[in-house]
């Protein structure tokens, strides 16, 4: 395999997308970056998860310009801290990419790094009813329950989506390969993106 390389998969709630990402990762023995693990990195340059969380719906929000703020070339006193999260999170991801060979999940990764050329971007979704029924069973919740909660997912990761990039998270044209996980199960899911990425990145610098 080719020294540094990069996967990001996007998913839709309720389709194992983190889990097969997580697969991946564990296969190549490299590293991987999910929603959670970037939020805290975020924080740590003073910007809580709740206002990360806003700025990514696209809420307008304006305050005192935190410290790392500054230093990344903000305003002195006042700033659009929903531009700032954003450009702070696409550094965040930019830098971790330049790192070394990884699995992103989410937060637009696909979109960020796609002028590199070792990025392999893909797309994950699932039938209606997989993705229900792998919601009751991963939460213990009811048919009604799971069913909002996927809508909920949903709606918020296509906001941050579109705020994010001016795009939508779905389009074809922003990845290389869509796969129905329902079809191979979480396990074959994965094998296959990695048969993939092997095809794409299989010769060596």
């Amino acid at each position: 395999m080719q020294k540094h390389f990069i996967i990001s998969v996007g998913c839709e709630y309720g389709c194992y997308g983190a889990e097969i990402g997580k697969m991946i990762a564990r296969d190549y023995g490299i590293a991987y970056y999910d929603r959670e693990l970037i939020d805290d990195i975020i924080e740590e340059a003073g910007f809580s998860k709740d206002l990360t969380e806003k700025a990514e719906a696209g809420v307008d929000i304006r305050g005192k310009a935190t410290k790392a703020a500054i230093t990344a070339g903000g305003p002195t006193k006042y700033t659009n801290l929903t531009k700032r999260i954003v450009y702070i999170q696409t550094e965040v991801i930019k830098k971790l990419a330049a790192k070394g060979s990884c699995v992103f999940i989410g937060r637009c990764s696909d979109y960020i790094l796609k002028e590199q050329d070792n990025c392999l971007n893909v797309f994950i979704y699932a039938p209606t009813e997989t993705k229900i029924k792998n919601v009751m069973e991963a939460h213990n919740l009811t048919r009604d329950d799971a069913i909002l909660l996927i809508q909920k997912n949903d709606e918020m990761l296509h906001a941050r989506y579109k705020q994010m990039t001016g795009t939508y998270r779905g389009d074809r044209h922003n990845r290389h390969l869509l796969i129905d996980s329902s079809l191979l199960g979480p396990e074959g899911t994965a094998k296959l993106i990695e048969e993939v990425a092997q095809k794409v990145f299989g010769g060596e610098e």
